[in-house]
């Protein structure tokens, strides 16, 4: 089949290949046959190291698709199903599990070390355990999540994750108060949802903070009340708060430097909601007198900090009903052989969200 590949961590192209083989199928696993996949900055931070990752692999986490083959003892799913590909299943039973705390359930870790793929030269592994540039993968029954007929492939592989982590850290990790004030830096898919889901809580004021001048514009589509570069962030924080900082912000890139500008904009006492995924060995620091006397909470978000298959159902029910926009978020679509130049686009800030149909 085909796939593509990263050959050595660092390389900034993919290599489409029609040698590819998903392997690992038996019991308790699935064989998908992949039609969407969403390209997600995580993908190009595995691709660059920022991310472990062993190599070499086939990228991609955001999928969805149709279940071609079920393995013994697989009850939940049956061939033909359609199915959402979550790369951080819960497996029930670990401390994590019972606590309620799906998210930090590491079992779907467990197979991120396990090849997903072979080709003549040897084992390819797969993103997050996953690898969904690819026509078909193999994981386990429960990375494969059933999905409603009316919900298209594409819109069904950004709930996969993007939409999931940015909506989740405005509904279950900071809980918006309704009236409050609002901070979203970077504006890619997640921050995007992340601003849908500060207007869904009833934000009065969401200020959306990116480089990019066509992503702040798209911001202002999807509830967002002004839109600023980061330059501008201080002016827009004296306007709206009167300097005081925002009750929340959230850091949406994953470093240290917007971390440290999101704490600074971050109101004594407010909330400041770290979503994107960085480097091990980036470091933010703080120090011990502004820890203690400005009171800020400091809530990381892993994939939206909530249960992800309530998650899932929750935000399909408010695509339904108009709530969320999702459709908007894919300014593009893509086919496997262009994968490189949505890549470029990626890279260069100019799509909230890529769609690959495989």
């Amino acid at each position: 089949m085909r796939a593509a590949v990263l050959h050595e961590i660092g390389q900034d192209k993919l290599e489409v290949l029609d040698d590819v083989e998903a392997v690992g199928f038996g019991p308790g696993r699935v064989r998908i046959r992949v039609r969407a996949t969403g390209l997600c900055h995580s993908d190009l931070s595995a691709m660059g190291g920022v991310l472990p990752q062993p190599a070499p692999f086939v990228p991609g986490h955001e999928g969805a698709g149709e279940i071609l083959e079920v393995g013994e003892g697989v009850t939940r799913v049956k061939p033909g199903d359609r199915v959402v590909v979550c790369w951080l299943p819960a497996c029930g039973a670990c401390p994590a599990c019972k606590r309620g705390q799906t998210e930090l359930c590491l079992a779907g870790f467990m197979n991120a070390g396990t090849p997903n793929f072979r080709r003549p030269g040897g084992d390819v592994f797969g993103f997050a355990g996953t690898g969904t540039f690819a026509e078909e993968v193999v994981v386990d029954a429960g990375c494969a999540v059933p999905i409603p007929d009316d919900v298209p492939f594409d819109i069904a592989a950004l709930i996969g994750c993007g939409v999931t982590t940015g909506l989740g850290a405005a509904l279950n990790t900071a809980d918006v108060e309704a009236g409050s004030s609002v901070a979203v830096i970077g504006c890619g898919g997640v921050g995007i949802s992340a601003i849908q889901g500060a207007r869904l809580k009833g934000a009065a004021e969401i200020v959306a903070v990116d480089p990019v001048a066509s992503r702040r514009e798209a911001a202002l589509n999807f509830g967002a009340t002004k839109a600023v570069s980061p330059q501008e962030l201080p002016g827009a924080k004296q306007l709206v708060t009167g300097g005081e900082g925002f009750d929340y912000v959230f850091e949406v890139v994953g470093r240290s430097s917007t971390a440290r500008t999101a704490y600074e904009n971050t109101r004594r006492g407010g909330t400041l909601v770290v979503v994107g995924a960085g480097a091990l060995d980036d470091f933010l620091q703080l120090n011990m007198f502004e820890l203690f006397f400005d009171e800020k909470r400091i809530l990381p978000s892993m994939y939206g900090g909530g249960d992800v298959l309530r998650s899932y159902e929750r935000t399909i029910a408010l695509w339904r009903a108009g709530r969320i926009d999702l459709s908007g978020l894919i300014t593009h679509r893509v086919a496997l052989a262009e994968i490189n130049e949505a890549l470029d686009q990626m890279r260069t800030g100019a799509a909230l969200r890529t769609c690959i149909e495989i």
